[in-house]
């Protein structure tokens, strides 16, 4: 069963949103767009096993190239979500499958 997470014209090109969608209190996702394409990870850093973002909603970069875990400072790609830089190196972020339906982006699990 799909969950939906936002209206889809919400999630801007370079930001990224979190999401709590089985309600545990804090975001346990996130979606992003770049390159005109939308992802989803789970929001956990592979290298500690943390929450990526230093506050709310902020998982990227300044120039929302990269997706940054603000414990350690390792840097990911936006597409792969391979880690590029610091102690993960070559680790990636675990992409959730989703999809886009009248307008909304769905998680198709949590």
């Amino acid at each position: 069963m799909a969950i939906a997470l936002c209206p889809l014209d919400r999630l801007v090109e370079g930001q990224s949103l979190g999401f709590d969608p089985q309600g545990e209190g804090s975001d346990t996702v996130f979606a992003l767009r770049h390159g005109g394409q939308v992802r989803v990870f789970r929001n956990r850093c592979p290298h500690l096993d943390v929450p990526l973002q230093y506050r709310k909603d902020r998982y990227l970069s300044a120039d929302g190239q990269r997706i940054i875990c603000y414990a350690h400072g390792a840097q990911f790609l936006p597409h792969t979500g391979e880690c590029i830089h610091g102690p993960c190196l070559g680790e990636r972020l675990q992409a959730l499958a989703h999809r886009v339906e009248d307008g909304w982006l769905l998680l198709e699990h949590a």
